[in-house]
């Protein structure tokens, strides 16, 4: 069942700094009855036409359509090829032209990882910019499973995993992680072990406040801010700046009845924001929306005023590379054709 969104504010939203333009760097499409709620190309049409002048995205694999046939690694690729037909739709239509696709690939899969990287170029329509394979589990260790990832335990400790990572270096391709605050200490030495494959944290490595640290907001702050300035001394490493509307993330709109305002959202995440472009700088931090999953939180226009809030007082240059350069230098994105 598709989960019910809080009513927006958005009729009476005005945009800000409205001739910015923007690169979004991390959405999904998914189709009917995924607890997201369907979220396909007209939908991500009309939030990227909405009023701030978003002219490219990067789709991110989320497990939507795989293959049911043929060899069981190559079935990931059936995603590719599904979003790369909605990405040539996207071209002449309203909104952002997709412009990326990161795709997903078994990274242990050692002599097979090849061949799927192969297939993955072949089938994204010169689209194909990059690899997420989630390290994400829940912290049962700590008593805490209300958000368990995919991952194993020890994933990104596994040497097969570690030198498929070094493979996607070799090729230049970008590596996306997935993963909570509790384990930036493993992201942090998986990024020392492969020093010349880029990888990209996604969701500030998601801090979560649910759960055991639905009363720890502040350690958990305290602990991610000093992780963030370790792994920043990685030069391989960029960070994403979003996914921080999650359920996840135990911020109250997602149990509201109303979605935040950009001015609500700026004022509680603020630091957050800014405390990691420290780190980075803006030449290695971009602004993400990850639509739809955020969207239970907040409306695409509004969240996007709250970056915009957050770096007012920002240089022209600087806001160029945290809502667009940054993130057309990683994937490599090639000219806007429209």
């Amino acid at each position: 069942m598709d989960t019910p969104l809080a009513p927006s504010v958005d009729a009476a939203v005005q945009v800000l700094d409205p001739d910015l333009e923007i690169v979004d760097p991390h959405h999904h499409l998914v189709r009917e009855g995924h607890e997201w709620g369907r979220y396909l190309l007209a939908d991500l049409q009309a939030d990227t036409a909405s009023g701030h002048r978003v002219v490219q995205t990067v789709y991110a694999e989320c497990g939507q359509q795989y293959r049911s046939d043929g060899p069981e690694h190559l079935q990931p690729v059936g995603e590719t090829e599904w979003v790369a037909r909605l990405a040539r739709q996207s071209a002449s239509g309203p909104g952002a032209e997709i412009a990326g696709i990161i795709a997903h690939a078994d990274l242990t899969l050692e002599g097979q990882l090849s061949e799927v990287l192969d297939a993955h170029q072949a089938a994204g329509d010169g689209k194909f910019c990059g690899i997420r394979h989630s390290i994400a589990h829940g912290d049962h260790r700590r008593g805490y499973e209300n958000a368990p990832g995919p991952a194993p335990l020890g994933l990104a400790e596994d040497v097969r995993f570690r030198n498929g990572l070094r493979l996607l270096g070799r090729r230049g391709i970008p590596y996306d992680s997935w993963h909570h605050h509790y384990q930036m200490e493993e992201f942090i030495e998986l990024a020392q072990s492969a020093p010349d494959t880029t990888l990209v944290i996604d969701h500030f490595g998601t801090p979560v406040g649910v759960g055991r640290y639905s009363e720890q907001r502040d350690e958990v702050y305290a602990n991610l801010n000093a992780n963030m300035a370790k792994v920043a001394t990685c030069p391989n490493v960029v960070a994403k700046l979003g996914g921080m509307a999650m359920p996840d993330n135990g911020f109250p709109w997602a149990e509201s009845d109303m979605q935040a305002t950009a001015e609500e959202f700026a004022e509680a995440q603020r630091d957050y924001y800014l405390s990691a472009i420290d780190c980075f700088g803006p030449d290695r931090c971009m602004f993400e929306s990850n639509f739809p999953v955020d969207r239970i939180s907040i409306s695409y226009r509004s969240l996007f005023n709250a970056f915009k809030l957050m770096t007012a007082d920002f240089s022209k240059t600087d806001k160029q590379a945290l809502f667009s350069g940054t993130a057309r230098r990683i994937y490599s994105l090639h000219p806007i054709t429209h």
